[in-house]
C-alpha cells in the first residue's frame, strides 16, 4: 500500500513519539552521560531473590505459571497489595485492585474508561510525558490544574471545556515527588484539589509511582486516603491510585496496580479483557514472591542509595551552574527540574550540550500539553553515578554559562 497515512485512524495524529524514549537509544553511546531517563539503578534489582523467586514458583506452581489467568491479576499479590495499601491509610478488599502491565498501562486504560473526543483532561504544567502520550490517543483538550488554587474555578473550567468541544472529565496529576519537577503537593493543596474534584464531579488520577522513595521531610496521606476520610469508604470515593513496583522491585517485570472504587475496578476488567486478557502470570508471581519477603529492605536500600544522588546532583548544581539558573529541590523521587534564563530552549540546548560536551537531558517543553516550557529541562538523577553527575553538571554549567555570555554580547 503506497500511502498508509490516509488509512490510519484520527486519533493517531495526535500519537507522538516519547522524547525520554527516543534520548535512551543514546545511553548505547559509552561517551554520553545521561541525565535523560527516569531509569532505576540496575545495581540496585534484587537479582538473587528474584532468580530464586523465579525458581520457586516454577518448582512449585509452574501449570499456573504458565498458564492464562483472570484478568483482575493474580490473587495473593492483590491480597498483598490490600496489606500495602492499609499501610497508606487506604483500607480496601482484593475487589478493589486490579493488576495491569506497569503503569502506563493503568494510564492508558483510564484514558480509554473515561475521555472522549474533545473532552478536557485537567493536569499540572509541566506533567507527566508519558501520561500525555496514553490520553492523546483519546482526542482530548488539556487545561491548566495548578495545586495551589490559582483563580481558576470550577465554572472557569467548565466554561473553557465547552468551548473545546467537551466536558470536563479528569484531572490528572503526580503528587508525590512528581516527574518531571520533583515536587510534592502539600497537605492542604491535596484537599483542594479533592475538593475540586468534587465540584467538577470527576475522576481524579493519583500517579503514585513515586510515593515510595522520600528521602526526607514529611509524609502526606495520599489523594486516596483523604478521600476516604472524607467519604467514609472506598467505593464511594472519585480518587484512582495508579501504583508501580517498577521504582522500588524492578521495571522488567512491568508489574503495576489501580486501586479504585469497584465499580471503575469493573469497568477496567472489561477493558483488560478485551486488550490483554491480563498481565504475565508468571511475572505477577514472581513480583508477590519477592515483595512478600524482601519489600520494605528494598525500599530502604533504594532511598539510601537514590538520597545520596540526589546530595550529589544538588551539590553539584550549586557548585557549578551560573547566575540566573534554577532548580527544585526535591524530598524524594528521581528528579530535578531546571529553569533556564528566558531566552534559552531546552530542545536548542540539548543539540549543542550532545554535539560539544557530550551530556544528555530531556528539554522541558516535551511536558507541557500546551507546548510551553521551552526554557526548562529536566535532569534525572537516579542512574549516573556520583562521578558522571559532578562531571556532567561542570560541562552543563559550562556550557549554559557560555550561552549566557554569548547573549549578553549580542549588540
Amino acid at each position: 500500500m503506497s500511502d498508509w497515512d490516509a488509512r490510519y485512524s484520527a486519533r493517531t495524529g495526535k500519537m507522538r513519539a516519547s522524547e525520554v524514549r527516543e534520548l535512551l537509544k543514546l545511553l548505547d553511546q559509552p561517551d554520553i552521560i545521561s541525565f535523560a531517563g527516569g531509569i532505576p539503578d540496575p545495581a540496585l534489582f534484587p537479582k538473587d531473590a528474584i532468580k530464586d523467586a523465579y525458581a520457586a514458583v516454577l518448582n512449585e506452581n509452574a501449570d499456573a505459571a504458565l498458564q492464562y489467568s483472570v484478568s483482575e491479576g493474580y490473587k495473593p499479590l492483590r491480597q498483598w497489595l490490600v496489606q500495602y495499601m492499609a499501610s497508606l491509610g487506604v483500607a480496601c478488599t482484593i475487589d478493589n485492585i486490579i493488576i495491569t502491565t506497569g503503569s502506563q498501562q493503568a494510564l492508558d486504560y483510564l484514558g480509554k474508561l473515561f475521555i472522549s473526543p474533545g473532552d478536557t483532561i485537567l493536569t499540572t504544567w509541566p506533567t507527566y510525558l508519558g501520561a500525555l502520550q496514553a490520553f492523546n490517543a483519546y482526542e482530548p483538550h488539556y487545561d491548566r490544574l495548578i495545586p495551589e488554587g490559582g483563580n481558576m474555578t470550577p465554572d472557569a473550567y467548565r466554561a473553557n471545556a465547552r468551548a473545546a468541544g467537551g466536558q470536563v472529565k479528569l484531572a490528572y496529576l503526580t503528587s508525590d515527588f512528581s516527574n518531571p519537577t520533583g515536587e510534592t503537593i502539600g497537605r492542604s493543596d491535596r484537599m483542594k484539589l479533592i475538593e475540586l474534584a468534587h465540584e467538577l464531579d470527576i475522576p481524579l488520577i493519583e500517579d503514585a509511582a513515586y510515593r515510595a522513595l522520600r528521602y526526607e521531610g514529611e509524609n502526606a496521606p495520599s489523594l486516596l486516603a483523604l478521600d476516604i476520610e472524607c467519604e467514609g469508604h472506598i467505593d464511594q470515593t472519585r480518587v484512582l491510585y495508579s501504583g508501580s513496583f517498577s521504582k522500588t522491585l524492578t521495571p522488567g517485570l512491568r508489574v503495576g496496580w489501580i486501586c479504585a472504587a469497584h465499580p471503575v475496578i469493573s469497568k477496567l476488567v472489561l477493558i483488560k479483557q478485551a486488550a490483554d486478557l491480563h498481565s504475565p502470570t508468571i511475572n505477577q508471581m514472581v513480583i508477590h514472591h519477592v515483595a512478600e519477603r524482601h519489600f520494605d529492605a528494598q525500599v530502604e536500600k533504594a532511598r539510601n542509595h537514590y538520597r545520596q544522588r540526589r546530595d550529589h546532583m544538588l551539590n553539584a548544581l550549586a557548585r557549578y551552574m551560573p547566575e540566573g539558573v534554577t532548580w527544585t529541590k526535591p524530598e524524594g523521587g528521581m528528579f530535578v527540574w531546571m529553569t533556564l534564563p528566558d531566552h534559552m530552549d531546552g530542545a536548542a540546548l540539548l543539540a549543542r550540550s550532545i554535539e560539544q560536551i557530550r551530556v544528555a537531558f530531556v528539554p522541558g517543553a516535551a511536558f507541557h500539553a500546551d507546548g510551553t516550557g521551552r526554557n526548562t529541562i529536566r535532569l534525572n538523577f537516579s542512574l549516573p553515578d556520583a562521578e558522571a553527575i559532578d562531571t556532567g553538571m561542570q560541562r552543563l554549567g559550562g556550557l549554559i554559562r557560555s550561552e549566557m555570555e554569548h547573549v549578553r554580547a549580542q549588540p
